[in-house]
């Protein structure tokens, strides 16, 4: 059995999903709470459900009842998990500018407290998600693992930094096996609707205006989520503590980007320029070989069989996500009433 935090969010939903197409049980912790819009959460959970061996607990990583209450559901069944997979946290550069309390709740706070969950049910094994954030502005070409990390942009970033921090103080004094993943620019099916991936679709495709923070040149090393949760998997093997990129290697400009769904979604962008952020990084770029040599993995799907992959959901799933952006609706809505005229007074037919 496996502890996935996170369950519900993107990318600790896929990985729960491979746990148990594979046969594992996996206990399930998510609080699905509204920062984001929860339809999309509760649609990643119905999905985890039809799976026999799945569970989840409705709790908060940040209290320590949860900690308190996973002890004792876990002792009760006689079964100690394999491992913890801490995947819960907020997310977002921006949000994290906004509200940096909550950031350091969950992503320190939340990491702290499933760390004391290892040590109070004896789980040796933990492998949490950090972030190509930490890195900041550090270099100029690919990042590696003993890049600075000590200037960071963004309370989002500063927050996975601590994590990484008060992670390898558990692994010197408690003896626990930990896996510190940093993950790049994650993109896919089911992803979250305010990423710039999901946000340019759904831009692309009802013609609207694709917001774009400077000029399109900066580049993202952006990873597809099945990739990462394959990679999250082969974390669970024994490493002592080790800090590991996880990424495509393979760094692509915003405006390459937009191009890519313009041929995938069939319509052509109208890109709308606003000034960049200062909170966000210029580039991220992944040097795996780390990954490679310590977890024999790589990533396989290209950005454009990817982003194929993601429009395909989006248009199954159009309605779902749509409802999602407000902003959208409220454009799309405005456009179709500008469409309608009202037919001119005539004659009443015979």
């Amino acid at each position: 059995m496996y502890i996935v935090t996170g369950c519900a969010g993107f990318i600790g939903s896929h990985v729960a999903r491979r746990l148990l197409e594979s046969g594992e049980e996996v206990l399930g912790i998510d609080e699905v709470n509204s920062t984001t819009d929860t339809r999309l959460k509760r649609w990643r959970l119905e999905a985890l459900r039809t799976h026999s061996g799945f569970k989840i607990l409705t709790a908060d990583i940040t209290s320590r009842d949860t900690v308190t209450g996973v002890t004792k559901l876990v002792s009760d069944s006689g079964i100690r998990p394999a491992a913890l997979l801490n995947l819960a946290g907020r997310a977002g550069v921006q949000p994290s500018v906004k509200d940096p309390q909550l950031f350091l709740d969950t992503n320190l706070t939340g990491t702290l407290n499933m760390m004391d969950l290892c040590h109070e049910l004896r789980i040796s094994k933990f492998v949490s998600a950090s972030s190509s954030s930490v890195y900041g502005n550090s270099s100029i070409g690919p990042v590696s693992e003993d890049n600075p990390t000590d200037s960071p942009l963004s309370p989002y970033a500063a927050s996975k930094k601590a994590a990484e921090v008060l992670a390898h103080s558990y692994h010197h004094l408690h003896g626990l096996d930990i896996s510190m993943l940093r993950f790049f620019t994650v993109y896919g099916p089911a992803g979250r609707p305010d990423m710039s991936v999901l946000r340019f679709i759904r831009w692309i495709a009802h013609g609207e205006p694709v917001i774009v923070y400077g000029d399109g040149s900066q580049e993202r090393d952006f990873t597809y989520v099945d990739d990462v949760a394959r990679g999250v998997l082969t974390a669970l093997k024994p490493v002592g503590y080790e800090a590991i990129n996880l990424g495509s290697n393979s760094p692509a400009a915003i405006n390459e980007l937009i191009a890519i769904i313009e041929s995938a979604v069939g319509r052509e962008a109208i890109v709308e320029q606003q000034p960049p952020s200062r909170a966000e990084v210029r580039s991220t770029w992944a040097n795996i070989s780390k990954a490679h040599r310590v977890l024999n993995w790589e990533p396989r799907v290209s950005l454009e069989r990817g982003i194929q992959e993601t429009v395909a959901w989006y248009l199954m799933n159009r309605e779902l996500v749509d409802s999602l952006d407000p902003g959208l609706q409220t454009s799309v809505q405005k456009k179709l009433q500008r469409q309608i005229r009202p037919e001119s007074p005539g004659k009443a037919a015979a």
